[in-house]
């Protein structure tokens, strides 16, 4: 049921509103036109300018000390972005669930308990008659496909008849470990890719973890290490011949990750992670336009939190092996002389004289080609499995091994079985959130000042810089004579090359100071314009000024209209993450920059100002199933949640605060860990790391008064208890700004 403000028909006066041109800059100004752009271009510039940092940065190290030095505070913020390691078990449970003979080796299903309750599932494959000392291969497999596919057991069946033992469990989210419910085409009644969804659901695995302070690529590398734990308990086995390949198509981003942290791992192989990448291309200016920490795209563990703001990136994790072994490897055409990043591993490995530690693997071909020639593979090909031998023949005494393949059916290397299942109890990933947010106890505090001291601390940690900016630039544009008052264009330039537009509109015939309604959503002052006419007229009418406010990536500054798990405003929100910032944390020092500047406004009274977070998208119908695949068609719609969690976090941070009015908010970011599915935009889930950070305790204690309507949950369908929005809501404020 869509939420309704006002019943009665818009008047012939505030249907002017609608017809106001909301913009500030005229058409013509390349201003206007740049504005569209203003995101993506603002974070490629703080990209490149982190880039060229960190290239100046290592090309003044030039000793193992200095080297050394210029890691370890990198390695360590690596870590902390991960989220929190728990404490390695001591008796890790690992429990076999079937056997399989072939020839020359045999494989185990197994399961072993990475934390409480959440499992990982795998195959083991031995050696018949193991060597007296027995290297250990564990393999991280693509995003393509789990455990089971085919090149992952020729590997497994090859290296095992040649005396080592291999290890490919499977990654959160895919094959047994996958947290949706779309494993055959039968299980949705319309067409939809079958074979991707472990990979798209990657997606809301992230933002599950993220709103408890994890990450899916801290939970993929704590589950490698354990996954050498398993390595380590096998009879024979040889503790200095630990080696991680990780496959191409995200399966090297954990895999060289893990390496960087757990210094167990003798070598690692990790497929399009380091460096070069198979969609790189060449450039003039490397050190500043080469993608040195990922991108913003969707896939999180390409792309890491903080990486730019701190400093780790790919070629520094990686090269943080050394002197252990790499192997620098890529799936397609590999040119040493086109890499940037190849000249810094060998500066790196130059520093321990460990050179010949530093070896490569490569294709032939390209990502954007099919044909053949292309070595295309869904993990790692024979065509680099034949440049890994040598390497591990020359290091670690490792037979060249005669390639095997016989390959089982998934049936067979299936490692839930019933019995299983009834005695381990296993939790899937958002019943083991939810249930460790549920345990949390609130923190007692003895006044209420020290309660809001408290969320403002912790906010503004999760949050980054949210002081208002100092003297901005102003801009004024156009007024005009609008029903009841008068209207007038204002930007500020907050920054280098960002922009927030707002209008604001004045009563006509009051005097003194004003007070004002400061409005946000992420439809932008046009929005505002459109849908809430009513509420702008009256507040004119009882002598209350509007203040429509576009932060970036709102309104006329929105980098695209879709929120969707591919769109551009995913990008830009995992890019502002890249580069320490959640994008709500820039929002909310525009909003407060803007809140700054009309204190300071000789028409406006500073002391009373209220606040209005908005949304205008369409909650889902009470009787629409949330359960979707990623490429259904007609997915159910995202929440616009995060005008109203700006209106609150103002309200937190800002002080003689009126009164603040929120519509279409998330009622709970934990909402979203009620099942793996939800529909919420990339950026209104600040990574956190307790519950008692929601944005819900805030309605609580942020600003006294709030009034709230039609608050949505993670399913972006309305609380049954807002359904029915608040008679008046515009009187309610008017009270609120008055004084009343």
């Amino acid at each position: 049921m869509r939420c309704l403000f006002l019943s009665f028909a818009l008047s012939a006066v505030a249907a002017d509103f609608a017809a106001v041109k909301p913009n500030v800059f005229p058409a013509d100004d390349p201003r206007a036109k740049e504005l569209p752009r203003m995101m993506l271009n603002d974070v490629k510039e703080r990209m490149r300018a982190a880039s060229l940092r960190e290239s100046q940065a290592f090309a003044a190290v030039q000793s193992r000390a200095q080297w050394e030095a210029y890691r370890e505070p990198r390695l360590k913020a690596l870590r902390e972005s991960l989220g929190e390691f728990p404490p390695v078990p001591a008796n890790m449970r690992i429990v076999p669930t079937g056997k399989i003979e072939g020839d020359g080796f045999v494989i185990h299903n197994l399961l072993y308990e990475t934390r409480p309750h959440f499992w990982v599932s795998a195959n083991l494959y031995l050696p018949v008659k193991p060597p007296e000392k027995m290297p250990g291969v564990l393999l991280s497999h693509s995003h393509h496909n789990p455990k089971t596919e085919g090149e992952l057991q020729d590997m497994g069946m090859t290296w095992a008849r040649a005396g080592v033992a291999v290890l490919v469990p499977d990654h959160l989210g895919h094959g047994e470990r996958r947290q949706h419910d779309f494993r055959t085409e039968k299980d949705y009644p319309k067409p939809f890719r079958v074979s991707r969804q472990d990979y798209y659901f990657r997606y809301n695995t992230n933002l599950q973890l993220s709103l408890c302070g994890e990450s899916l690529m801290g939970w993929m590398v704590w589950d490698l290490m354990r996954g050498v734990d398993v390595l380590l308990k096998q009879p024979n086995i040889d503790s200095s011949r630990i080696i991680l390949l990780g496959a191409v198509a995200g399966g090297g981003d954990p895999a060289g990750v893990t390496a960087a942290l757990d210094s167990r791992i003798a070598c690692v192989a990790p497929f399009n992670f380091g460096g070069w990448q198979p969609e790189s291309g060449g450039t003039d200016n490397p050190d500043r336009d080469f993608a040195w920490f990922g991108d913003g795209y969707w896939e999180s563990t390409r792309g890491l939190k903080s990486g730019a703001r701190d400093g780790f990136a790919h070629f520094v994790i990686v090269g943080s092996v050394a002197p252990r072994k790499l192997i620098y490897s890529h799936e397609f055409t590999w040119d040493e002389k086109r890499d940037p990043a190849w000249p810094r591993l060998q500066k790196i490995f130059g520093f321990y004289d460990a050179k010949d530690s530093l070896r490569t693997a490569f294709g032939a071909g390209s990502v954007r080609n099919s044909g053949p020639g292309n070595t295309h593979c869904n993990n790692i090909g024979a065509v680099h499995r034949a440049m890994i031998y040598p390497a591990l023949k020359a290091w670690f005494d490792m037979p060249v091994p005669q390639e095997y393949k016989q390959r089982r059916t998934t049936a067979e290397l299936t490692c839930w079985t019933d019995k299983a299942r009834a005695e381990l109890e296993p939790k899937k990933l958002h019943e083991v959130l939810k249930a460790r947010l549920e345990a949390l106890q609130p923190q007692p505090f003895d006044t209420r000042k020290a309660e809001i001291d408290y969320l403002r601390r912790e906010w503004t940690k999760l949050l980054g810089n949210i002081e208002p900016v100092h003297e901005p630039k102003l801009f004024k544009g156009l007024s005009e004579e609008v029903a009841g008052g008068k209207l007038s264009r204002f930007a500020l330039d907050v920054e280098p090359g960002i922009v927030v537009p707002f209008l604001l509109i004045e009563p006509t015939n009051e005097k003194g100071k004003l007070p004002v309604v400061v409005m946000v959503a992420q439809g932008g002052k046009a929005g505002f314009l459109k849908e809430r006419a009513e509420e702008i007229e009256a507040f004119l009418k009882a002598g209350v000024a509007v203040c429509l406010v576009d932060v970036r990536g709102t309104g006329e500054t929105k980098a695209g209209a879709s929120a969707e798990r591919g769109s551009t405003r995913t990008s830009i929100s995992q890019t502002h993450l890249i580069l320490g910032q959640p994008l709500l944390g820039a929002q909310l020092r525009d909003l407060r920059t803007v809140l700054a500047w009309l204190r300071m406004s000789e028409t406006i009274d500073g002391q009373h100002i209220g606040l209005w977070g908005d949304s205008f998208a369409p909650a889902n119908a009470d009787e629409l199933a949330m359960m979707h695949p990623f490429d259904a068609p007609e997915l159910p719609r995202v929440a616009e949640p995060n005008g109203a969690a700006l209106a609150v976090l103002a309200g937190l941070f800002e002080e003689n605060i009126a009164g603040v009015f929120t519509h279409g908010g998330l009622l709970a970011n934990s909402s979203i860990l009620m099942s793996p599915y939800f529909y919420v935009p990339h950026e209104a889930i600040v990574p956190c790391a307790s519950g008692d950070r929601d944005i819900s305790t805030l309605v609580q204690f942020a600003v006294q008064p709030q009034k709230h309507s039609c608050g949505v949950l993670g399913w972006n369908q309305t609380f049954s208890e807002q359904k029915h929005p608040p008679t008046n809501a515009s009187g309610w404020m008017i009270e609120r700004v008055k004084g009343k």
